[in-house]
């Protein structure tokens, strides 16, 4: 069952969405992938089938796309940003791969995890491959604002994987612990992403900071969602099997909100399930008749919904334009999305 609740304050019959923005960065996007393609390109054959494997399998490139977007929001009229965009995108697949092996999974984006194709060891080192060329089209820009903007996300990132795996399997986890992991990461790159825009425009301070805030809660927002979506969501829409995170032990939003709320009898369970593992027939519908409960799950959509807000609001410096309106749009997609 999916948990679709819609972003508020929108226009009447207008769609929630990104084709504007995909439509306003769409030729951009075209040298983008291009470069991407050329990037994977290798003398060791295993590394472009591991990468193109992933690359090629129908992630919405949300990110290299905020990076266009938010370099033609503050008027940038060099050819960085198509080379900052690919690097954006080489750091969110390359976390991929390794998210995946570290999470033990077996599917991403509906297929079938590049771990399980070629092995743990490929898929670490084929992301390594992957952070180096991101690195080196860094470089390449010539902006060394952005490369320790983008480099930093990485060590940023990196922590945040670190501290969500010292947090696995502990229900004790307080939303404040919580948040600090995904601000880590999933929203530095977003940030990241977004505030290297108007830092290559060489826009004031302010414009870089709004973007950055707008990056930030934008992907905090994306998160909760996902984290939602793992227990409301469909194997289908999501790519993946519904309660995944629940077999694996991660302790997300719904999770300590469930546990606060619930009776000693629900923690033994969850302490049963996601501290020892022991998971049994019919325990994933257990769990999620117990966020349902507690409204865990809807409770984390109006997280979402609090920081997507925020994000709307670090754009209101900018004027009005084609690009702020999609950028607004948005943000309402990843709030109110089913996958």
């Amino acid at each position: 069952m999916g948990v679709v609740l819609p972003f508020e304050d929108k226009a009447p019959g207008t769609a929630a969405g990104i084709d504007d923005l995909v439509r306003l960065v769409k030729a951009d996007m075209a040298r983008v992938n291009a470069l991407i393609l050329s990037r994977t390109g290798s003398r060791v054959t295993m590394i472009p089938e591991v990468a193109n494997h992933l690359i090629s399998s129908g992630g919405k490139r949300l990110r290299p796309m905020l990076t266009l977007a938010t370099a033609a929001l503050s008027g940038y009229g060099g050819e960085g940003h198509v080379r900052l965009a690919a690097a954006v995108e080489f750091m969110h697949t390359a976390t991929l791969l390794h998210d995946d092996v570290v999470d033990a999974s077996t599917m991403r984006r509906g297929k079938i995890a590049a771990r399980m194709m070629w092995g743990n060891e490929a898929s670490v080192l084929v992301g390594d491959f992957l952070l180096g060329q991101a690195f080196k089209m860094m470089v390449e820009t010539g902006s060394m604002t952005a490369l320790d903007i983008l480099s930093s996300a990485a060590t940023v990132i990196a922590e945040g994987e670190v501290l969500q795996l010292s947090a696995a399997k502990n229900v004790e986890t307080n939303e404040d612990e919580y948040m600090a992991v995904i601000r880590g990461k999933t929203a530095e790159l977003f940030a990241a992403a977004c505030e290297v825009g108007p830092v290559i425009a060489d826009r004031p301070k302010a414009e870089q900071a709004a973007c950055r805030s707008y990056g930030m809660n934008l992907g905090i927002a994306f998160q909760l969602v996902d984290d939602a979506l793992d227990y409301g969501g469909s194997a289908s829409a999501l790519g993946k099997n519904v309660g995944d995170d629940f077999r694996e032990g991660k302790i997300t939003l719904p999770i300590v909100l469930a546990f606060r709320r619930g009776d000693e009898a629900e923690r033994a369970f969850w302490r049963r399930s996601l501290e020892t593992g022991e998971i049994g027939d019919g325990d994933v519908e257990r769990a999620i008749a117990i966020l349902r409960r507690h409204r865990a799950i809807e409770d984390t959509i109006e997280r979402a919904r609090h920081y997507g807000k925020i994000a709307c609001d670090a754009l209101a410096l900018f004027p009005n334009s084609a690009h702020k309106g999609a950028l607004l749009d948005t943000v309402e997609f990843c709030v109110s999305r089913t996958h």
